[in-house]
């Protein structure tokens, strides 16, 4: 998955990338010319007093220092530059994917999850792709090259380097295999503090409402704790890696100054051959070090890559049309033909067998109990999840045979929890039409019954609005919504239970306000209180994900004992009134 993620996703970069790895082989072979410059001032300018040969050598080390410098600064920023790219070409990709995800989709992942893939895992592997640019092109060549150059020094020596690189390599080994089942564990413990975190931001109302700020508080704190003792365990094992290192390289210095001063003293190697042979040994380690930490980034990085990789290779159920029909006269007339919904792995359907006709110029009601399937159905008419069976038309078009733009252009949706993005009032207006003008605004608002408290504003349309419209009423943010809707002068309006925050006053206000509005277009709405859909010219009855009624209010009332029992209930509980 690692492999794949990089290789799609880097292609763009080769030359920047060719560039990163010429670079970092200039500099490396100039690292690695360095000691035996160092050892010939010592054998031959030192040793003979010669200070013009020093002075030489000297000036061509500082020239090479100049240039390991220069390639080194310019492999760091273009690397960085492309991890950099990396990261935010991976970003967008899983944004635009997620984006055409349904609700099915969306709640096998989770938000929390989707929002950790898409910044901790792919920032892991950006981090990777850094270091990789850095480290994984320089350590191979520094180790070849400190093996043939330390060779050409002192063959003698040569064992201590098959002992030394070895030992380094196993040790550092058994601690990062031990390092990556924690790697996993950790990114699954990071998406469970953000989903703990993110439910007491979002229901921070209920929460002191039901004064449970102590419990969630625990429950926090039990997350917290979890993705900390996570973090311990991995990180005391990685711990060990750095007193592992020192003590090879340690022990491994002594050893060459021990038996490289017993071949001095034999006169089978010069002092600063021994000193160029010493710094070798260490620039190989140092390599086999480097090559080894970035193995222990690549469990963590194949972890976050596998993630995301998941998230974008999980196609949407809903699958746009291969030849998708764009031309389509407007009629405004929605059909539900014989529709069956069911949630993969549940044992029944939320909707079977579901038919009915929303003529142009009309509103259609939907009423039913708790689980009768009455969002979901309306969830069905803009492709929010695909039916199982059966078939929602659009002006005589299957809704799966049109183009995802077609459809959404001629469909206002007003949710039944709805949503405000952070921004001004104009702004979320504007969502449902980018080129309304001020006076377009003002209008929907008028018929929104929001006018009022939107002039109240200093700002106007202009004022501010929080994420989620938390700095609003749960009847602005209701009326906002249903403004956002008619700025866009749909052929279809679906109202999903929109006017349950507003009182009985401003809801018959608001109602009377939008039937000239919707004349011509058709309209679905879900409702709660039958007193205000008695007007509806058809009122869908839906029991258990069934329709057990069509009609009028007073035919209904006469036909259909489950509407009546409705209208009953609400009745004696004061709702209707």
């Amino acid at each position: 998955m690692l492999i794949r993620l990089l290789r799609t996703h880097l292609r763009p970069y080769r030359r920047p990338l060719a560039a990163v790895v010429a670079l970092q082989f200039v500099g490396t072979m100039a690292s690695l010319y360095l000691p035996s410059l160092n050892a010939d001032i010592i054998d031959l300018g030192v040793a003979r007093g010669d200070t013009g040969y020093i002075v030489r050598t000297g000036g061509w080390m500082l020239v090479v220092s100049l240039v390991q410098i220069v390639c080194a600064v310019a492999a760091v920023y273009l690397g960085a530059r492309t991890a950099a790219a990396f990261g935010r070409d991976v970003r967008a990709a899983v944004f635009a994917h997620v984006n055409r995800f349904s609700a099915r989709e969306v709640a096998r992942f989770g938000a929390p999850s989707l929002i950790t893939r898409n910044t901790n895992d792919v920032q892991q592997v950006q981090v990777l792709v850094l270091m990789s640019a850095i480290a994984l092109v320089a350590a191979p060549i520094m180790s070849v090259g400190g093996v043939v150059m330390a060779l050409r020094e002192d063959v003698g020596l040569s064992w201590l380097m098959l002992v030394s690189v070895p030992v380094l390599a196993a040790g550092l080994g058994l601690v990062i295999r031990r390092m990556v089942p924690g790697f996993r564990l950790m990114q699954t413990r990071i998406d469970t503090v953000n989903r703990v975190l993110r439910e007491q931001i979002t229901g921070i109302r209920v929460v002191r409402a039901f004064v449970r700020e102590p419990y969630e508080t625990a429950r926090f704190a039990a997350a917290n704790a979890d993705l900390t003792a996570t973090a311990l365990r991995t990180g005391r094992l990685g711990a060990l890696i750095f007193p592992v290192v020192m003590l090879v390289l340690n022990v491994s210095s002594v050893a060459v100054l021990w038996f490289g001063a017993r071949r001095v003293g034999a006169g089978a190697i010069e002092v600063g051959a021994l000193t160029a042979f010493l710094q070798y040994l260490m620039q190989i380690l140092m390599a086999v070090m480097m090559a080894t930490f970035m193995l222990m980034m690549v469990p963590r990085a194949t972890v976050c890559a596998e993630r995301v990789v998941e998230v974008l290779d999980t196609d949407s159920s809903v699958v746009p049309p291969a030849q998708p029909v764009t031309d389509l006269p407007p009629r405004a007339e929605l059909e539900l033909r014989d529709v069956r919904f069911q949630y993969p792995g549940a044992a029944e359907p939320v909707l079977r067998n579901v038919s009915f006709r929303v003529a142009p110029g009309t509103t259609t009601a939907v009423v039913g109990g708790t689980g009768a399937g009455k969002t979901t159905l309306l969830s069905l008419i803009p492709r929010l999840v695909d039916v199982t069976s059966g078939a929602v038309l659009v002006d005589g078009v299957d809704v799966r045979d049109l183009a995802p733009d077609e459809l959404w252009r001629r469909i206002g949706l007003v949710p039944q929890r709805p949503y405000l993005f952070s921004g001004t009032v104009a702004s979320n207006l504007r969502l449902g039409n980018p080129d309304a003008t001020d006076a377009e605004l003002w209008a929907a608002l008028e018929v929104a019954q929001a006018r009022d408290f939107v002039e109240a504003m200093p700002e106007g349309l202009d004022a501010p609005i929080a994420q989620g419209g938390t700095n609003v009423s749960g009847g602005q943010r209701q009326r906002l919504a249903i403004a956002r809707a008619l700025v866009r002068r749909p052929e279809i309006y679906l109202f999903d239970d929109s006017f349950s925050a507003l009182d009985l006053g401003t809801d018959a206000r608001l109602r009377a306000a939008l039937r000239p509005v919707t004349t011509d277009a058709a309209v679905v709405t879900v409702a709660q209180r039958v007193s205000t859909i008695v007007d509806a010219d058809q009122i869908v009855v839906l029991e258990g994900g069934a329709v057990v009624g069509v009609g009028r209010h007073a035919e209904l009332l006469d036909d259909c004992p489950t509407y009546a029992e409705i209208v009953a209930s609400q009745q004696t509980t004061g709702v209707a009134a």
